[in-house]
């Protein structure tokens, strides 16, 4: 092997960083494990855990298993059972990991979803996952169809309400004249721990679904296992970090959501297993976000990149002392070298990370945290670039036309391997073989490259999502709503440059001569249908949309071709 490049003669990229194992325990799930870190340390039970940025409200470390076997005790009294499915609708509290271990910590399967989304995405969702529970807040019901097939609803205080009896009293009376049955969330709150259920948990047995586009297509449920958590916690919480300079305590904001794997993953796990602080934050304001840096001091800011683009405005930060924070991680999307150098002039003490993963691959795939003290001096050199394989993984870069491996500095898929994948796409066999084959390689569908350093470097992506402010738009799952407008006869969807959001989708549309209909009116009938960051935001009139002979849109080229001018 090259302990440059880690490039073997097999053609796989082996990690460069401490060789790490998986736990050898058959039977663990990963609230335990969680808690066999510092998050379970007796000099810790009086630090905070969790702490809402707005209101100060906090979950001591001591208080987090208590409240964790308090709502899973309280679960299992409403008759959530190992493998039911219970949903979590909600934005970011202090309460979604605590939710999210509780569901887990007895066996039952926690789907998430983001807020944003309309009525018929989370039905849809809530039939796959064939969800029997749901916890909300009660502004959210509204968006919640079929409640009648659930089991069990739970709601929490919202926040404008005096109680969560107050809160849940009036979405009832909203709701068939006070028919709606509910559990207040408090109710799970004052369930004697003790009373918790104790069941045999195995690390293959599926902990979460999350819900992503994957490499192609329509949303699927993303199978991910106590195993694949575990992994992300032994890479995020004991391996990237041995040449990171760490503060004596680590306080962490929590402002990317819970619902997407970023937020789960790491913040709602890997960091509570470290010891680290999270500051929650509901929702994402410039002000309000260097605000709670200052106040709480905190010291790690994970992040995506139109974050970084707001930050980085001129005087934007003038009034704020930011000096706490000695570490920025960026994900979700590609953060470029300009923006990158950009963002470590406006925080002179930090170190700017930058890491590539995926849904799929629970936590980062890479990471540009120093492999070694002498990378550690060049660190530089990474900008722009995601970084190096994560502890316990492995790559291979593949020609696409050939299926040959490639050296480094040769462009092509990147293929990834390791413990912390997903097990498969849930009732989706096809789509499993896809991406995941027999020998346990998951093709991620990116065009990169991987240098002689062993930097990964993305250089485009052969799947055709497009990547809106960190969320995936899956232009199928669009072009399907579109042609099912009586006045539209074929359509296309492709990503549109934006400084903001990395991408926009945009639509290219054939019309039914007879029937004729303008751009507002396109843009209307969509947006009714999905969730915000999923609109679109220009329509193009085309004659016929370029096809190749098999059928195939051929959106390379229409990507070349003029948009309209709102």
């Amino acid at each position: 092997m090259d302990w440059r490049s880690g490039y073997g003669t097999d053609g796989i990229y082996r990690n460069l960083r401490t060789q790490l194992s998986m736990p050898k325990e058959a039977e663990l799930d990963l609230v335990t494990f969680l808690f066999s870190g510092k998050a379970g340390d007796p000099q810790l039970a009086n630090t905070a855990a969790l702490v809402d940025a707005e209101t100060g409200e906090q979950l001591t470390f001591g208080e987090l298993g208590v409240t964790v076997r308090s709502i899973a005790a309280g679960l299992a009294e409403l008759g959530v059972r190992q493998g039911s499915t219970v949903m979590i609708l909600l934005g970011n509290s202090i309460f979604f990991p605590v939710i999210f271990m509780a569901i887990t910590s007895i066996g039952a399967v926690v789907t998430t979803v983001n807020p944003l989304n309309t009525r018929y995405e989370i039905a849809k969702q809530m039939r796959d996952s064939r969800t029997r529970f749901l916890i909300t807040i009660p502004q959210l019901v509204s968006k919640v169809e079929g409640l009648e097939s659930l089991l069990g609803l739970i709601l929490l205080e919202n926040p404008s309400s005096s109680s969560v009896a107050a809160a849940a009293a009036a979405t009832a009376e909203e709701y068939k004249n006070n028919k709606l049955s509910f559990t207040p969330f408090s109710k799970l709150l004052a369930t004697n721990p003790d009373k918790a259920p104790r069941v045999r948990i195995r690390q293959t047995d599926t902990a979460a679904l999350l819900y992503s586009s994957g490499t192609t297509g329509a949303s699927k449920g993303v199978v991910i296992t106590h195993k694949s958590f575990i992994a992300a916690q032994i890479i995020a919480a004991d391996g990237i970090n041995e040449f990171r300079d760490l503060p004596p305590h680590e306080v962490v904001l929590g402002l990317v959501p819970f619902f997407h794997v970023f937020g789960l993953a790491l913040m709602g796990c890997a960091d509570l297993r470290a010891g680290a602080t999270v500051v929650v934050m509901s929702k994402f304001g410039i002000v309000e976000m260097l605000e709670t840096i200052q106040k709480y001091r905190v010291t790690s800011l994970p992040v995506v990149p139109p974050i970084v683009l707001a930050l980085c405005r001129p005087g934007v930060m003038d009034a704020y002392d930011v000096s706490s924070v000695s570490n920025i991680a960026c994900g979700a999307a590609p953060l470029s070298k300009e923006l990158t150098e950009r963002c470590a002039a406006k925080f002179p003490n930090a170190t700017i990370n930058q890491g590539y993963g995926l849904t799929e691959s629970t936590s980062m795939g890479t990471s540009t945290i120093p492999v070694s003290k002498d990378r550690k001096r060049d660190l530089k050199s990474s900008y722009g670039s995601a970084g190096w394989l994560v502890n316990m993984l492995e790559a291979m870069v593949v020609d696409v036309e050939t299926g040959r491996f490639l050296p480094p500095n040769c462009t092509g898929e990147l293929w990834i391997r390791g413990p912390s994948l997903m097990q498969e796409y849930l009732n989706n066999a096809e789509a499993t073989a896809a991406t995941l084959d027999k020998q346990g390689w998951l093709h991620t569908g990116d065009l990169v490259y991987i240098d002689s350093d062993g930097c990964l470097f993305v250089v485009d992506r052969i799947k055709e999502l497009i990547k809106y402010k960190g969320f995936q738009v899956a232009p199928a799952e669009l072009e399907a709503i579109l042609t099912s407008h009586p006045s539209i006869f074929d359509a296309a969807v492709v990503p549109l440059p934006d400084e903001e959001a990395g991408q926009v989708p945009i639509a290219y549309i054939v019309c039914n001569p007879e029937r004729l209909v303008t751009e507002k009116q396109v843009l209307d009938f969509v947006a009714e249908q999905v969730a915000p960051y999923k609109k679109l935001r220009r329509v193009t009139f085309l004659e016929a949309i370029p096809r190749s002979s098999s059928g195939k849109i051929l959106r390379r080229e229409l990507t070349q071709k003029p948009i309209s001018k709102l």
